[in-house]
């Protein structure tokens, strides 16, 4: 029985890059004679299968399909293994779990959707805060449902997912890595009141750790995305397990409230990733629909929609990542894209029920 595929494996890109430069960001490992263009298609990649690792592409830099529906692939020799089974897009919100991690290890253990960032309670933003940055106000999110659209438990295999399950016209926000740390990003979220979801990697917060701490004080969740950011599926268990509970054990510590979700680097994993994470202390793997690069938005769907529920991806990231383009003009932009389709933004964990007991 095959776990869910990981076809958007590539989908993880905060910026635009040509394939001449990705080469050129894998520091020569990849010649531009290894690269060709193949079609995107449904049924384009059950996996990764080595064909995305920090070895040969650092820290997410990986070509998005293009609007065409035309993916750029790698095609260096034994790197890319395509497939011809349809994919299975979305994961089962089958029950899952969390136990306390303990601070002496990887065990037991995992977050909750309460804790220090979940007591934080905002005014509304005011109008001169919005054009301030340039832009106009987002409806104010609804109050979140009691009834939670999905309910982790304490055991299990930990469920998948990219969207939640809601009639509310909201998406959700999710910032992943942590290497750009841009002091006016705090300011614009402090002024605007925008709920994110931090998926935070040690190799590029260690640098500060200090960096995110008003930005989770705002009530915004630190999550956790590894400590390397390696491609997942391409390692053991073992490998795995260290991955997710090394970055859940510093998390811990650096933040005070253990990690309830993980996001995958390249949105890539197997059954040994969901055993790893389940073990680690994390009690889901999050996914996304859309991916924001500096002005468009990638989708997933052919029409280009926003859906209520979906869960975004972007990116810490700069002027040096961004072609000169600052995060928060990045992320300026990705609210017009998402008040421009008439929604709103609330926040992922009031959306999800934590185990109990």
């Amino acid at each position: 029985m095959r776990t869910e595929p990981q076809r958007a494996a590539l989908a993880e890109l905060g910026i635009e890059m040509s394939m001449k430069e990705v080469a050129t960001s894998a520091g020569g490992i990849v010649p531009e004679s290894a690269i060709e263009e193949v079609p995107f298609t449904e049924n384009w990649h059950d996996g990764v299968h080595g064909l995305v690792n920090e070895r040969l592409l650092p820290h997410g830099r990986v070509p998005f399909p293009a609007e065409s529906r035309t993916a750029r692939h790698l095609r260096k020799t034994g790197a890319v293994k395509r497939h011809n089974r349809r994919s299975v897009f979305y994961g089962s919100l089958t029950g899952a779990a969390v136990a306390a991690m303990t601070a002496g290890g990887c065990g037991a253990g995992g977050g909750s959707a309460t804790g220090p960032a979940a007591t934080s309670s905002q005014s509304a933003p005011s109008a001169t805060a919005w054009q301030k940055w340039g832009l106009t106000a987002l409806p104010a999110p609804p109050k979140p449902p009691a009834d939670k659209p999905v309910k982790l438990s304490a055991t299990g295999t930990v469920p998948v997912f990219e969207h939640l399950p809601t009639s509310q016209k909201v998406v959700f926000i999710t910032v992943d890595d942590g290497a750009e740390k841009d002091p006016k990003f705090i300011e614009m979220m402090r002024d605007l009141k925008i709920p994110i979801t931090m998926f935070l990697m040690n190799d590029t917060i260690k640098s500060d750790y200090g960096y995110f701490k008003p930005l989770q004080a705002m009530g915004n969740h630190i999550q956790n995305h590894t400590l390397h950011h390696p491609a997942m599926s391409t390692l053991p268990l073992a490998r795995q397990k260290e991955e997710v509970c090394g970055d859940q054990k510093i998390l811990t510590q650096q933040y005070g409230t253990a990690p309830l979700l993980f996001r995958p680097p390249y949105g890539a994993y197997n059954s040994d990733t969901q055993t790893a994470v389940g073990e680690c202390g994390p009690r889901a793997i999050v996914r996304w629909r859309e991916a924001m690069q500096i002005t468009t938005m990638r989708y997933q769907e052919t029409d280009k929609k926003l859906r209520p529920g979906d869960i975004i991806l972007a990116h810490f990231r700069g002027p040096k990542e961004l072609k000169g383009t600052t995060m928060t003009e990045m992320f300026g932009n990705l609210l017009k894209h998402i008040q421009k389709q008439g929604f709103t933004v609330a926040r992922l964990e009031d959306y999800i029920q934590p185990p109990t007991g």
